[in-house]
């Protein structure tokens, strides 16, 4: 499809009163494609049809050679992950996703698009990060907890075996903190994603919640409103109830996001994801 036809589509969803509403999906990955013009605009033609405005795209940090040092102790805990990740890690230098994003940014598309990376956050690594981030001309980082004390929770369900439940989310938790206080990122990815495999804790999330809340208010950091997880497997969709009243108590700026790994998911379930947010009152 010609990118000017794909301008009189957008033009016909625009409202009678010629004001169109900004519906974004705030975290999209371009991974499985090559970076070229043509595989970016399958992302626009999905994002298109599904109503929205805006879209945000990125990689996983460890897709570029410059991070890999960053995961040393998480590949030495477990043989599993250290396969995974010399499979997934080193693809291409930062600067091959660079030139991409120049190359968008010069293209005429008919929607905003925003370009970023998620980081796997790991406290000893604050100050690597940002020298390997500062001045790339990236519009957002948005930072991500993988790994609790080098534990890959959200990989397999059987990794749970023998872990005490209790002690990992105090640890997630106090990590997503330690996340939000760094003060590098813009945004915090699927800020409840330790929920993935099902597991709670014996005592209330609720101070954590009012306290990740606060740190993310104090750095102008957004919070993602995320379908992903519930894409992966029996969840609720979005956040926790309980973590979203903390997050509008304390006025943080939520972002829907679909977490999309391909075209065809872009956009997944961000009107629902609109609807509770609506629905939420404090």
């Amino acid at each position: 499809m010609k990118w000017e036809a794909k301008r009189l589509i957008l033009k016909a969803m625009i409202t009678e009163d010629k004001e169109v509403r900004k519906i974004i999906d705030g975290h999209i990955h371009i991974e499985k494609g090559e970076y070229n013009l043509s595989w970016i605009n399958e992302f626009v033609n999905s994002a298109m049809l599904k109503g929205l405005t805006e879209i945000w795209l990125l990689e996983h940090c460890y897709r570029f050679k410059e991070f890999i040092p960053m995961y040393g102790s998480v590949c030495d805990y477990s043989d599993y992950i250290n396969s995974w990740f010399h499979r997934k890690a080193g693809i291409y230098s930062l600067d091959k996703y660079l030139n991409l994003v120049e190359n968008v940014r010069n293209a005429d598309f008919p929607i905003t698009i925003k370009f970023g990376l998620e980081i796997c956050y790991f406290k000893d690594c604050k100050d690597f990060v940002y020298k390997n981030t500062k001045d790339k001309g990236l519009d957002f980082l948005v930072g991500s907890v993988h790994f609790v004390d080098s534990f890959a929770f959200d990989h397999k369900a059987e990794f749970w075996k023998d872990i005490d439940v209790n002690q990992i989310y105090h640890r997630y938790f106090e990590t997503s903190i330690d996340l939000a206080k760094s003060g590098i990122y813009n945004g915090i990815a699927h800020p409840d994603c330790i929920k993935l495999f099902g597991h709670t804790p014996t005592f209330s999330l609720l101070k954590y919640y009012d306290n990740l809340a606060i740190e993310l208010a104090k750095q102008d950091m957004y919070a993602e409103q995320s379908s992903g997880i519930a894409r992966r497997c029996d969840a609720e969709l979005g956040m926790n109830k309980d973590m979203l009243i903390a997050m509008k108590k304390h006025n943080v700026n939520i972002v829907t996001v679909s977490d999309a790994h391909c075209p065809e998911d872009v956009g997944l379930y961000i009107k629902d994801l609109n609807d509770i947010l609506s629905e939420c009152k404090l």
